[in-house]
């Protein structure tokens, strides 16, 4: 197992949080967390980012350890190169590289593994000018799953060209994908997206709003590719997607990398954002909320506090959340009637009379509706429904009443 000893820069009051973050991701990527050393940064050393005094303090407290040094921020590539060559030549990554090497080892669909290849090459790529020795000390390990250790060996031509090539057929998926959205649109179909912090428990809610068995772990990014399911709310069809996880201070280039990714949430009817009630869900928020902002979503959400079996009082939560334990169930069913008050506005409550010499007629559209009841008389069928506003047009013909309820 690859020890990783943390550089944690000090430049800022969430130093700690992101160190947190830092020794959870090295645990994630599979690897034992060997130490920290923080480092107070006055002004950046544009050679090696911390001063040479601090740099020849960690030389000395590692000289006889065998450990990967994780910079728990981003370096440049002549930073990362300084750094190595002042550790007497001990690997160097930052949490760029350790957060690409996460996902390679999540990402199970095809497209998440052209996404996780294209951030890597797209990273990797201005580190090759002028480095092949000390990209050969890379070895095995953090940094080099997926198609780094390969890719290192080629030229840079050959890099662009495969860049190009992932982006065209990345570009491909993406118009697929939005015909599926528009079809949805179209259909009527109601999509409510789980976003928010990586590990607040968003896949354990999709597991227990619809009873299907997705991946639970506690780790970081232990979803990456978007997960599906429908879900049923008062008789009307949803389509649930949980979708990869965010994290404080993610690089905007890998945001952008899995922008196809979280189109489910960017065009979601309703985005839940998931918060870890018995954590820092001030900051899980911030930055869950920033981040969509900077890909311009727009969408209605609803705060979703999870984990409240783990607190003991709700005192100082913010006001008009839905409170939750997705692993005991608590709470949930308050969830599902906030999600419905939200998008009832879409919907149509009404009374239907189908005369029974037009059955045939009526059920060509029935899947377009929910039957909440039916009523069998002499002259046809007395139905209360709930119909998505854009179908309602459809079922004039069959309306009892003028006075219908919205």
């Amino acid at each position: 197992m690859e020890n990783v000893y943390i550089l944690q820069p000090v430049l800022a009051e969430n130093s700690d949080i992101l160190h947190d973050e830092a020794v959870a991701l090295i645990e994630s990527a599979g690897a034992a967390y060997a130490g920290t050393m923080y480092a107070k940064i006055r002004e950046i050393n544009p050679a090696t980012f911390i001063g040479e005094g601090k740099l020849a303090e960690l030389n000395e407290r590692l000289r006889d350890l065998d450990v990967t040094v994780l910079f728990n921020g981003e370096l440049s590539p002549s930073q990362t190169v300084n750094l190595s060559e002042g550790l007497d030549g001990k690997k160097v990554i930052d949490r760029t590289t350790l957060i690409l090497d996460i996902f390679a080892m999540r990402a199970e669909s095809s497209e998440g593994k052209l996404q996780v290849e294209l951030a890597q090459l797209r990273y990797l790529y201005p580190r090759l000018k002028g480095k092949g020795s000390a990209l050969s000390r890379l070895g095995g390990g953090i940094g080099t799953r997926g198609p780094g250790e390969t890719q290192l060996e080629t030229d840079r031509r050959h890099i662009r060209s495969r860049i190009r090539a992932l982006e065209e057929r990345l570009e491909k998926t993406e118009q697929r994908r939005d015909l599926q959205t528009k079809r949805r649109q179209k259909d009527g179909v109601r999509t409510i997206a789980l976003v928010g912090y990586t590990n607040t428990g968003k896949s354990t809610l999709l597991n227990a709003l619809t009873g299907a068995d997705v991946l639970v772990k506690d780790a970081l990014f232990a979803t990456l590719d978007p997960t599906s399911r429908r879900l049923e709310i008062e008789g009307m069809e949803f389509l649930l997607v949980d979708t990869v996880g965010f994290l404080q201070d993610l690089p905007h280039h890998l945001i952008e990398a899995f922008r196809s990714t979280l189109e489910s949430a960017l065009h979601c009817d309703l985005a839940l954002i998931v918060c870890d009630a018995s954590g820092a869900y001030e900051t899980q928020y911030e930055t869950t909320m920033q981040t969509l902002k900077d890909l311009g979503f727009s969408s209605p959400y609803l705060l979703v506090m999870n984990k409240c079996d783990k607190i003991p009082s709700r005192a100082g939560l913010p006001q008009g959340a839905v409170y939750i334990s997705a692993k005991t169930g608590a709470g949930l069913e308050e969830l599902k009637n906030r999600i419905f008050e939200m998008l009832r506005e879409r919907f149509v409550r009404t009374e239907l009379f189908i005369p029974y010499a037009q059955s045939a007629r009526y059920v060509a559209l029935r899947a377009l509706l929910s039957e909440r009841e039916v009523e069998y008389a002499d002259d046809g069928m007395r139905v209360q429904a709930v119909i998505p506003v854009e179908h309602a047009e459809k079922f004039r013909v069959f309306l009892k009443s003028k006075n219908n309820e919205k």
